[in-house]
């Protein structure tokens, strides 16, 4: 009896370099399960084979002649809606496009290395393979449409109106909170701390898988459109109220007790080979649960794989307190999974809900 064939994916790639589509065409066609059905030199050209083709996943170069990646994307979402993984450079202009990009629905981006490096070029190929593998994975993401995001708002306790309810964790002490996130990152944490307010009495860290080039201007992003100062952590940090960290990309991060304080310690990635992420949320959060004796929050969001898993059941371990995100609202359903099926979720929400739900330990 013949078994039914599995249908392949149907891959555009939109690049005005001939060498960068034919290096993601080389790496892509070795894979059976993947077909390249067009390639575009442009972003006018892309919207058009997006249309006329109906991929089921587009790799997009960002800056093209013609129509810049970011129009394209913004025009496919509206006419044909599809998954689209971004191409971006690794400077800090590619860093601030790679967001808008997300912003108007891209699923993820891969980093673009153009140097001769043979270990470049290897992780670029692995990155390539592993990010389309998890896009396929992935849910769609459409742009918000008539969704204002809080821009520094006043305190929550100058509004009646904004002050939340009780909360199921009524009781239960937490003086930190650490977030740990991947795939569908950079939107769901600006939606959770865009929701807490600027006199939140607890430190916060997160721990974002993004290459080195990219934490600096995304914590810079995230600061300009929430309330709490949010920056790149640096090492000897210390963990303050109304002030959320963003571990940097590139090496590890731990956090220590000193005294009173809880203090971060930046790690090379050569001290923890075991650690397959970077930055690992997994020993960010349990490094975390060890230094704040159980005395936090954690939050794991949307991501491939299971990072942040054995952080959650350490913490859990030691009383804090966890929340995961919802399947019906992250981009992958896998970090979240991996603690609601492992049993260390105490509350599992739609992402809408998250960044009130930790405003409620005020």
């Amino acid at each position: 009896m013949l078994m039914p064939q599995q249908a392949k994916t149907r891959i555009l790639i939109v690049d005005d370099s001939s060498f960068m589509r034919m290096a993601i065409r080389s790496v892509l066609s070795k894979d059976p399960s993947f077909d390249i059905v067009g390639t575009a030199a442009d972003g006018m050209e892309g919207v058009e084979k997006a249309i006329a083709l109906k991929p089921d996943l587009i790799t997009m170069d960002i800056e093209m002649p013609r129509m810049d990646g970011i129009t394209a994307l913004k025009q496919i979402m509206a006419k044909a809606p599809t998954k689209v993984i971004m191409v971006s450079t690794l400077t800090n202009e590619g860093a601030k496009s790679t967001f808008e990009a997300l912003d108007a629905g891209a699923i993820d981006y891969i980093p673009k290395n153009v140097t001769d490096s043979t270990d470049a070029q290897n992780t670029f190929r692995q990155e390539l393979m592993r990010k389309i593998k998890e896009a396929v994975a992935s849910r769609i993401r459409r742009a918000p449409s008539n969704v204002s995001v809080p821009t520094r708002p006043a305190t929550l306790a100058s509004s009646t109106a904004a002050r939340p309810t009780a909360s199921k964790f009524a009781g239960k002490k937490i003086q930190y909170v650490g977030i740990g996130a991947s795939t569908g990152g950079p939107v769901a944490l600006q939606e959770v701390l865009s929701r807490i307010p600027v006199n939140f009495p607890y430190g916060v860290i997160v721990g974002i898988h993004m290459p080195k080039a990219f934490t600096g201007p995304y914590a810079d992003r995230l600061n300009a459109k929430c309330s709490m100062t949010i920056r790149e952590a640096v090492d000897g940090d210390v963990l303050k109220p109304g002030l959320a960290l963003i571990a940097p990309g590139g090496m590890h991060t731990t956090l220590v007790r000193q005294g009173a304080n809880i203090v971060v310690k930046t790690r090379p990635t050569s001290e923890y080979p075991q650690y397959v992420y970077i930055p690992s949320v997994d020993l960010l959060m349990s490094s975390m649960a060890e230094a704040t004796n159980g005395a936090m929050l954690g939050v794991i969001l949307t991501g491939m794989g299971n990072d942040g898993f054995k952080g959650m059941q350490l913490l859990k371990q030691k009383g804090g307190v966890t929340i995961a995100q919802d399947e019906a609202t992250s981009t992958i359903y896998g970090m979240p999974k991996a603690c609601v099926d492992g049993g260390v979720a105490d509350e599992v929400l739609p992402l809408g809900q998250i960044g009130f739900e930790i405003s409620k330990f005020m």
